[in-house]
Order: C-alpha cells, then structure tokens, then sequence
C-alpha cells in the first residue's frame, strides 16, 4: 500500500472517531480540519496514484463530510438565485 493510501485510510478512521465524540459546535470545528487536512490528501494520492483514485478518495471523503458540502451547495445556489 502506497503512502497516499495509508494515509487516506487513516484520514477516514480518524474522522469516524471524531464523529464519536460529543462537541458543542455539532462537530463544525472538525469538519474545518478534515476539509484541510482531506485536501493535501487527495492531491497526494492523484500524484501518486493518478486521477481515478483521487476520484475514489475525493467520494469517500465526500461521503464523511457531506454536511458542510450540503451548506456549501446550498449557499452556491442562493448566491446564483440573487
């Protein structure tokens, strides 16, 4: 298993464990640190792995962090709406 992948899969475990744990700001705080650790991720593994796996990894992380992309898309289109 390649570097990038390793630390894909670990990005994920340690984001479920996050998940876990209460938080007062229902977990926004670190959704902000896995949105900036995630992105280093994915440009690593297209690097090393190509563009279809950054795909995957891009969808598995979206997949986590689906709530902030949901007020992210929701904020887009109400900015365009205008």
């Amino acid at each position: 298993m390649s570097l990038s992948l390793f630390l894909a899969c670990a990005w994920g475990i340690i984001a479920n464990i996050m998940a876990m744990l209460p938080a007062r700001d229902n977990h926004w705080r670190r959704a902000y640190i896995l949105i900036a650790t995630g992105i280093p991720i994915v440009l690593l593994v297209g690097w090393q792995l190509g563009g279809w796996m950054a795909l995957i990894v891009l969808l598995a992380m979206a997949s986590i962090l689906r709530w902030p992309l949901r007020y992210l898309l929701r904020w887009i289109t109400a900015r365009f709406r205008r």
